[in-house]
């Protein structure tokens, strides 16, 4: 009877272990960030503001506007919408991995590029 008990004990360990990370993406939908990123060694920081349907950040004291499309609850499309280049024009894919209470882990890429890099944003408000 006690073998079964601990190996039951066990077993739900397991599962209880292998169970998939946090995601409650609607948390991030909307409100305040920052970002920050290594760029050519040095630490950058980019602040952004998000609605449903527009993302505005802020890098090096420039500020820029991108339109949102939500593909689901968590991943979205940006879309630049004063692009200043040809790379500019080109939307950018964004997955939400894993959730904390205050901050979010991603992974982006532009569309049609197979290179995907990660982040984790904070939320500030």
């Amino acid at each position: 009877m006690i073998k079964h008990f601990y190996f039951g004990l066990i077993v739900l360990f397991f599962i209880a272990c292998g169970q998939p990370p946090q995601r409650n993406c609607t948390d991030f939908k909307t409100g305040n960030f920052t970002f920050t990123a290594m760029v050519n060694g040095e630490e950058k920081e980019t602040t952004f503001s998000r609605t449903l349907d527009l993302e505005v950040d802020e890098y090096e004291g420039k500020v820029d506007s991108s339109s949102i499309r939500w593909i689901n609850d968590c991943e979205y499309v940006l879309k630049n919408l004063n692009p200043k280049n040809k790379a500019e024009e080109k939307p950018i894919h964004i997955k939400i991995l894993t959730t904390t209470e205050s901050s979010y882990t991603f992974e982006y890429n532009i569309v049609g590029d197979n290179r995907k890099f990660k982040g984790t944003a904070h939320k500030i408000d």
